[in-house]
């Protein structure tokens, strides 16, 4: 039943050397995220709900990010497939124009009229103005993030993942280190509160531009070339635009969805509480997705070289490959959170975020819940943003990734949350039902062998 995880010798040496920096890096950086959670959740659940609240925006302009990186990948990888650098420095041109402009609007209407835009995701004065200081500094850093991000994703898409991990290890670690100086008022540094915590990852993401420039000038492996990057082409701007828009499409509109639902939860009854909740939880949640995520990044690069290199039989069975594996890590996965939110979280966490018995109560059903949709949701990662996109399935990807949220989830948290107003526990299930319909999708679309194309080709 199980033959085809029978691979060619060297094959899960080369997922996991490929996997590995990607799971590192994400876990390092989840984890001190969550570090700077905590020391935000020292100062109240206030500002820790104000956090959170402007990081519902932030969250989608994260997601754009991410979705340019991803369509970029598309494309780099399955030109590396051909070893063709030209066109993967045009391909990185047209993404650092698209991220760049995007997030300096942003940044720009969170600098000028934050506490009106911020209104929008919250009903609660206090915990709004404290967002706003928040959002008009850390808003600004996602200009720098979306420069490193498009240069780290054109090398992990040729195979050499590691130079992401570590730029962002160094970030993430100088950022904790300016949260403690600048929350608290440490070396003699005034004590900012949550507007330090911003003032923190913006300095920080400004120390990754200028690594990344500095690596820009000084490799070798891939020298990158100003004119290409300045003037790619209306040939592979019309090209990026056919393909990766959709993953921006579908990453863009995943994350407006998903910031949906903190959103219902900011105008509930005890909406501080459950927002407090929402954090901590979604912080493990994180943690929890390293490994899942790690292996669609490996599939997507495996998958697009071979599809590149013309190669659709390797294809098929690095695809079923990396979704069974999902699926196994997910189970295992699932099963130590469902520990850890049972046992350890209300002893040993909970405590040190200064957490409410309501907001822990909250907490806790929230990450049973996630143990629970843990394997579906591995799986779908991989196959949606490893094994179909990388394929150059774009357009199913898409709509297996967004219409079960848009069409399903969301409709059900809005009547069960703000129309029938009833209990947090129902909100947070209905926002799982999409992982149901997306694994039958997904299944079938996969076994169905459609989803080869090759996208360098006219």
């Amino acid at each position: 039943m199980f033959t085809y995880m029978k691979q060619k010798p060297g094959f899960y040496k080369q997922v996991f050397f490929l996997a590995a920096p990607i799971v590192l890096q994400n876990l390092i950086t989840s984890a001190l995220g969550m570090a700077d959670t905590f020391m935000v959740g020292m100062l109240g659940e206030v500002p820790m709900a104000a956090v959170t609240l402007a990081n519902i925006p932030l969250f989608v302009v994260q997601l754009f990010i991410f979705g340019v990186q991803s369509g970029s990948s598309v494309l780099n990888s399955q030109y590396w497939g051909r070893q063709e650098l030209e066109s993967i420095n045009r391909v990185l041109g047209v993404a650092l124009w698209v991220v760049v402009l995007v997030s300096s609007l942003f940044a720009a209407v969170l600098l000028v009229c934050p506490v009106e835009f911020l209104s929008l995701f919250g009903n609660e004065p206090e915990v709004i103005e404290l967002a706003a200081q928040y959002g008009s500094i850390a808003g600004l850093s996602y200009v720098c993030s979306a420069f490193t991000m498009m240069y780290v994703a054109a090398y992990r898409s040729m195979e050499r993942p590691q130079l992401g991990m570590y730029i962002l290890v160094a970030s993430m670690t100088l950022n904790t280190f300016l949260n403690w100086v600048f929350i608290f008022g440490k070396l003699g540094a005034p004590a900012l509160g949550v507007r330090g915590a911003a003032l923190a990852t913006l300095i920080a993401r400004m120390m990754e531009v200028v690594i990344v420039v500095v690596h820009m000038a000084r490799s070798r492996f891939f020298r990158v070339r100003l004119r290409l990057l300045l003037r790619p082409g209306m040939d592979m701007f019309r090209r990026f635009l056919r393909y990766g828009s959709l993953v921006v499409f579908n990453e863009t509109t995943w994350g407006l969805g998903s910031s949906i639902f903190p959103t219902i939860m900011g105008h509930m009854a005890g909406s501080t509480e459950i927002l407090a909740a929402y954090t901590v939880a979604g912080n493990i949640d994180k943690i929890c997705m390293v490994v899942s995520f790690g292996l669609g990044s490996t599939a997507a690069i495996i998958i697009g070289r071979e599809v590149g290199a013309g190669r659709p039989q390797q294809v098929r069975q690095t695809g079923a490959v990396m979704c069974t594996l999902a699926l196994m890590c997910g189970t295992g996965i699932g099963l130590l959170l469902f520990l850890f939110a049972r046992l350890i979280a209300p002893a040993w966490v909970f405590p040190l975020f200064k957490m409410s018995a309501r907001s822990a109560s909250i907490a806790v059903m929230m990450m049973t819940v996630q143990a629970a949709v843990r394997p579906l949701r591995d799986f779908n990662g991989v196959a949606i943003t490893g094994v179909l996109r990388g394929g150059g399935d774009v357009r199913m990807a898409t709509i297996i990734d967004t219409a079960p949220q848009w069409l399903i989830a969301i409709p059900a948290a809005v009547l069960l949350g703000s129309v029938l107003k009833l209990d947090i526990l129902w909100v947070y299930l209905s926002m799982t039902l999409e992982n149901i319909v997306k694994f039958v999708l997904g299944l079938r679309r996969i076994r169905s062998d459609n989803w080869i194309r090759d996208l360098t080709r006219a």
